[in-house]
């Protein structure tokens, strides 16, 4: 287990039988969403545990090749609308494959699958919704952040039947500059004409989290976990 990701985990309650695994955005840390946890309104949740892993260090040529925290590079088109995207599925693969060890991580301490939410912000987003879609067993839910789908041409191909029916949670500000709202309501379509029971919310918010959102997401966890 020595080769998990760093992480913060935080428990709402002792001998957990559930798990949270939130991913962060972009040059952002573990740390940017533990502190909603207690801003959540869990009631009728089993005992939770919620994993905030930190995404490696990496250069980003969006930004340069500055190096900072990423779960994939960005070239830079792809969070644009209406222009080319070259994808990094390299980075992708190797970070999915870094949370399904955090999934199993969570099966090898007793909590099932079915009680496993994967949620991510932004970048963070763009991962759980490619692992989420992927996964061989069926998940409690996913909840996509202002976000979008990544590899989106090869989801028909490589989605699992596991996930189908799994409930998804995706939010987006009307007021977003860095994933324009366009990106969301497209991924929201894609997966809607494949079948998969999205919720879709808007906020009037920029990239950010709204608090009407933390509202909305206590009521989600309630919904497929209570």
């Amino acid at each position: 287990m020595s080769t998990l990701l760093a992480r913060i985990e935080i428990e709402s309650a002792p001998q957990p039988t559930a798990a949270v695994i939130w991913l962060h955005g972009l040059g952002a840390s573990g740390d940017d969403f533990a502190a909603i946890v207690p801003e959540l309104d869990l009631t009728s949740c089993p005992a939770i545990r919620f994993i905030f892993p930190h995404a490696p260090d990496m250069p980003v040529t969006l930004n340069g090749g500055y190096v900072m925290p990423a779960w994939y590079d960005i070239f830079g088109a792809e969070l644009g609308a209406g222009a080319v995207r070259r994808e990094d599925a390299a980075g992708i693969a190797a970070s999915a494959q870094a949370i399904e060890a955090l999934i199993a991580q969570e099966m090898a301490r007793g909590i099932a699958p079915e009680k496993i939410v994967l949620a991510g912000f932004s970048q963070g987003c763009a991962m759980v919704l490619h692992v989420g879609l992927r996964h061989a067993d069926k998940l409690a839910g996913i909840m996509a952040l202002s976000g979008y789908l990544p590899l989106a041409d090869r989801l028909g191909l490589e989605r699992h039947s596991a996930n189908a029916a799994t409930p998804i949670f995706m939010a987006h500000g009307t007021q977003d500059p860095v994933v324009v709202p366009s990106r969301g309501e497209a991924a929201r379509a894609q997966l809607s004409a494949l079948g998969y029971p999205v919720q879709w919310h808007t906020y009037v918010m920029p990239h950010s989290v709204h608090p009407r959102e933390v509202a909305d997401i206590s009521a989600f966890l309630r919904q497929v976990l209570g």
